[in-house]
């Protein structure tokens, strides 16, 4: 009889199902299962009994983790350089330094270039599935990420779509 311990380990050991996101179900709640079961290589742990949301919400946490990982070419965009790995964000020869979700949010409108994404969407992928606050963090994130690129010299990057959201301009003028 193998037991899931065995199956996870296989998994890991194996270069190539080790990349595969591991979430353990189990009854089991003692707090050293839930330690083996992370040191062996889950990437979460959930006891029974939990409701399906949860469940949901942690699957698309994993999900969004993972992709994280894979190395990414930094992003160019006008004179905009977004290195995702090391965490930089340069315009021409400037850093501009940003807060972590502000990092995120910035990246994740030069991934939709051009598309135009509610402030739900933008809500639900940076801050998390069961974010809760108001939808004017985002309005607030963006203004600052503004303030910050035109204290570098970087202008009308960042476009508002009255009643829809924001875009990141096909072709900005700086």
């Amino acid at each position: 009889k193998i037991d899931g311990m065995t199956i996870l380990r296989e998994l890991k050991a194996n270069a190539e199902y080790k990349s595969i996101p591991v979430i353990i179900l189990t009854a089991k709640s003692m707090e050293l299962d839930k330690v083996k079961g992370l040191e062996s290589g889950a990437d979460d742990f959930i006891t029974k009994p939990f409701g399906v949301l949860e469940l949901l919400a942690r699957v698309k946490a994993v999900l969004r983790r993972s992709e994280k990982k894979v190395e990414e070419e930094p992003i160019h965009y006008n004179n905009l350089v977004l290195d995702y790995n090391k965490r930089t964000l340069h315009y021409m020869d400037k850093q501009v330094t940003l807060t972590y979700k502000e990092f995120e949010l910035l990246h994740y409108l030069m991934l939709n270039k051009g598309i135009v994404l509610s402030r739900d969407k933008i809500l639900q992928e940076i801050w998390g599935y069961d974010y809760e606050g108001e939808t004017r963090t985002v309005d607030m994130h963006i203004k600052t990420i503004r303030q910050k690129l035109e204290t570098a010299g970087c202008t009308n990057y960042i476009a508002t779509v009255r009643s829809a959201g924001y875009k990141l301009e096909e072709q900005a003028d700086s």
